[in-house]
């Protein structure tokens, strides 16, 4: 077999699209360029074509395929880029005949997490997706896999190379999944703490590039990094979050979706979207102003069904209304519930619409009544004070103090634990 060698770090890219008539496998071209564009390649030209159905041998067929090896040879290109998954077959046989690397989708988007990825679980998250898919294509003449250093489709985040034998990939694979368990375990030790604290979580969700992390700051006024490129972010943040004085929530901010996202890559990446699935709230960011906004909502719908998170209540926040002239609103469900937030994270336009809905869902019901203290009390009374649970106080003519206590549930159980005082059963 054809042991195809290139200059390390080369990102000439052909791409090559195919317009399939099933409707399953059709792709986006402006996606697919805006993939290629995040992962650092060099676009030299884009060689289109029109299928009934893929082509078993070459995918594209033999014509278009000797049609691109002339174009790699005229373009000195380094890859050539599909925008299609390809069986491992065809991507063996076009190497061959084409005798450049060939990547397919799957492949750019593994690459693209594999620069992205930050965090530790991040990292061995995108390196299991990448030897799961490297499995199928190991065969007899690779070892170039091995010696090549960089470049699109070669970037690996592991610590160590990937191995084209399968008895060390095999085992690779095994030790990655037991230092993602011991991650695992620490991620729901986190929820548990969370849930125990009563502080929901509400995750936010969305096609990549939607305004998903420019959204996370402006709630968390936080600084996630934010870039008008696709999975921009990848690696999951939790910021807590004080929405008014009685609200407090975790916003969890995920990787975004994308059409037709490798099967392997939403596996590997259970655990991290689990803080989704076990969110009390999912606020969906739709970039209302996108042509393909229907056919974006529903891939991201199709993903939370995978890891079963379809079923937690959702407002669709319909973002970028500065770029199609709507005015900031909500729209409500039969039930009476929000179904929809128009709002504009860039102008801030409709974020308050936004942020006094959450603080009315998720404002905690006040325990409230009234507390008779002898002076003898004081310390509990001034602790009462220190977390603003003293609304009115008067002294009858004994001394007493006579408080009237409003505490939200989640402070009246700290304040019982922390002082060992019954105070709710004290209230009259």
């Amino acid at each position: 077999m054809l042991d195809v060698e290139r200059a390390e770090g080369g990102n000439r890219a052909i791409l090559v699209h195919m317009d399939i008539h099933e409707e399953a496998h059709r792709e986006n071209l402006s996606e697919f360029k805006e993939l290629v564009l995040s992962s650092g390649a060099e676009i030299m030209t884009i060689a289109t074509t029109s299928r009934q159905k893929a082509d078993p041998r070459y995918f594209i067929g033999s014509g278009k395929a000797k049609e691109i090896a002339e174009l790699v040879k005229a373009h000195e290109a380094d890859l050539v880029l599909f925008n299609h998954q390809l069986a491992a077959s065809q991507e063996r046989n076009l190497e061959r005949l084409i005798e450049c690397r060939v990547l397919d989708r799957t492949g750019l988007i593994l690459d693209i997490f594999a620069q992205r990825a930050r965090s530790f679980e991040g990292k061995l998250q995108v390196e299991l997706a990448q030897l799961r898919h490297l499995s199928t294509r190991l065969v007899r003449g690779w070892t170039h896999l091995e010696r090549q250093k960089g470049g699109i489709g070669l970037r690996g985040p592991g610590e160590t190379q990937l191995e084209t034998d399968r008895r060390l990939l095999g085992l690779r694979i095994k030790q990655i999944n037991k230092r993602l368990d011991k991650v695992r375990k620490q991620r729901e030790q986190g929820r548990q703490s969370r849930q125990k604290a009563e502080i929901a979580t509400i995750s936010l969700v969305g096609y990549t590039n939607a305004g998903k992390s420019s959204l996370f700051n402006v709630l968390s006024e936080d600084e996630v990094y934010v870039q008008d490129q696709l999975f921009a972010t990848l690696d999951p943040t939790l910021r807590r979050v004080d929405l008014a004085r009685d609200v407090s929530v975790i916003f969890a901010d995920t990787v975004g979706f994308i059409r037709h996202l490798p099967h392997d890559l939403v596996n590997a990446f259970r655990s991290t979207l689990q803080e989704t699935a076990e969110a009390q709230l999912l606020l969906h960011v739709i970039d209302s102003a996108d042509d393909n906004r229907d056919a974006n909502i529903k891939e991201v719908e199709k993903v939370l069904k995978q890891i079963d998170a379809d079923g937690i209540p959702c407002i669709h926040i319909m973002n970028k209304v500065d770029l199609t002239g709507v005015k900031p609103r909500m729209d409500y469900a039969d039930d009476g519930s929000v179904k929809r937030i128009w709002l504009s994270v860039e102008s801030g336009q409709g974020l308050d619409l936004l942020k006094q809905t959450l603080i009315d869902m998720f404002r905690e019901k006040m325990v409230e009544g009234k507390l008779s203290l002898s002076p003898a009390d004081a310390r509990v009374r001034a602790k009462l004070f220190e977390i603003g649970a003293i609304r009115n106080e008067t002294i009858d003519e004994e001394g007493r103090f006579l408080l009237q206590i409003s505490i939200s549930r989640r402070d009246l159980n700290q304040f019982e634990s922390r002082e060992q005082i019954p105070l709710g059963s004290m209230l009259l």
